[in-house]
């Protein structure tokens, strides 16, 4: 019995370990398997990470591009509005431009009828002044030299030359409706006299010295003064401080030359 025992132990001791050694390969095979697949996988997963980057990069890439063009075709949109509001205002200065040339064409017509009316304007202002009572003949006189002055003067326009003009003709017009006290000199039986002088519109155009001893009125029918009576020096005095605003207007009794007679 023991000496058939032990090769049954060996017997036993070498079937288990072929049966190791069978099940031990296997499990090494699988290892390795599982390994490759494992990095397969791996390698899968990075390669569909870095796809999803450039997806994602593509995408924001379209998304900006995008952008781009809408805010390029609303630029558009807004410069084809712009360029036709440019189209309507390019024809409308087109047409004020022909209505510019135009009255250019006939302001240059104007002008040339405008000049030789206004000379004829200043001509008859002139000889209604020498016509007229003498008042403020320097400074009228002075006028006159002006405007003449003015007319030969190239830098100055056709429109600023005829209103001076104007200007002087409603001047003039305004003394026929006021009253004016001045100082001035006056030739008195062959002597120089600082006088008052009273104009009444172009009515009355009397003087008074200063002393208040001599006074007199200009007869414009027969172009020299004349003396007054001693009876109108209060009144000329009086409307002499009227004419300067020194007292509230009054009634006055005061010489007016009478009317011409008519032939």
């Amino acid at each position: 019995m023991r000496t058939r025992s032990k090769p049954m132990k060996r017997c036993l001791s070498l079937l288990l370990w072929c049966g190791w050694s069978a099940v031990s390969l296997p499990c090494s095979a699988l290892a390795a398997d599982l390994e490759q697949v494992t990095g397969t996988n791996n390698a899968a997963n990075e390669a569909a990470k870095a796809s999803q980057q450039r997806i994602d990069s593509v995408a924001e890439q379209t998304d900006k591009l995008l952008s781009e063009y809408r805010m390029v075709i609303k630029e558009i949109d807004g410069l084809r509005v712009y360029n036709g509001q440019l189209k309507k205002q390019i024809a409308s200065q087109m047409s004020e431009l022909e209505s510019l040339r135009d009255s250019i064409d006939r302001v240059t017509v104007i002008e040339r009828q405008v000049i030789p009316l206004m000379l004829r304007m200043v001509d008859g202002l002139r000889q209604f002044v020498e016509l007229d009572v003498p008042f403020l003949e320097q400074e009228r006189q002075e006028r006159l030299e002006n405007l003449e002055s003015l007319m030969d003067r190239a830098d100055v326009s056709v429109a600023e030359k005829f209103r001076k003009v104007l200007e002087a003709y409603q001047i003039e017009n305004e003394y026929g409706r006021t009253i004016e006290a001045y100082s001035g000199t006056l030739d008195l039986d062959g002597t120089p006299r600082e006088v008052d002088f009273l104009r009444i519109g172009r009515v009355s155009l009397i003087y008074q010295t200063e002393n208040a001893q001599h006074s007199g009125l200009w007869d414009q029918t027969e172009r020299q003064w004349v003396s007054l009576p001693d009876q109108y020096r209060s009144p000329i005095k009086e409307g002499l401080r009227i004419a300067r605003k020194e007292v509230a207007p009054n009634l006055l009794k005061l010489p007016v030359p009478g009317p011409e007679a008519a032939e």
